[in-house]
């Protein structure tokens, strides 16, 4: 019986001392820590009170119904196309039957005109091409890809004739040149 005594007194002192700890706990607590917040709140509660705007109104939905039947038909053209003039009896188009000469596999503006060189009286041009290498050509040889015919070579220009395909199935030429880089 006297260790169960000696357990009720000591339950008694934890508890008394726990009381104790909580009511110190209370007093520290109650004292006017919190005056900003209860200034902040009392401002907060004296503004003055707006009113919230009411909902817009909402209308109701009206429906559409869709009749295809007087608008145009999407997957037929804008404007009627006018016939076609074709070209094509102007004589004019590559000869498919000569063999493609080495510059003709570059485009024209990837071919570099360099300098110019004579040689028995004939005066060569010298074009440096994408491979790194320096052909030599004169009047009738051909370059670039659109069927390009060297017409003339000067000490600063070549002059070239191509032959383009002009959108109607016909083919147009036009002249070109290339200036000599310095």
């Amino acid at each position: 019986m006297n260790i169960l005594n000696d357990l009720q007194q000591q339950a008694k002192g934890l508890f008394s001392a726990l009381q104790i700890v909580v009511l110190l706990f209370l007093v520290a607590c109650s004292g006017d820590h919190h005056q900003d917040l209860t200034s902040y709140i009392n401002t907060v509660k004296a503004r003055k009170q707006g009113r919230i705007k009411g909902l817009p109104e909402i209308r109701p939905y009206e429906s559409f119904t869709y009749d295809p039947s007087n608008l145009r038909d999407p997957f037929s053209p804008l404007i009627k196309e006018k016939k076609k003039v074709s070209v094509i009896g102007n004589g004019l188009r590559p000869d498919s039957n000569r063999k493609p000469e080495a510059l003709e596999q570059f485009s024209l503006d990837s071919l570099v005109f360099v300098g110019t060189l004579e040689r028995n009286g004939k005066l060569w041009a010298l074009i440096s091409a994408p491979d790194n290498t320096v052909y030599r050509v004169q009047s009738g040889n051909h370059l670039g890809q659109n069927f390009g015919e060297i017409l003339s070579v000067s000490e600063t220009k070549i002059l070239i004739k191509e032959i383009i395909p002009n959108g109607t199935g016909g083919w147009i030429d036009r002249k070109v040149s290339l200036q000599l880089t310095e």
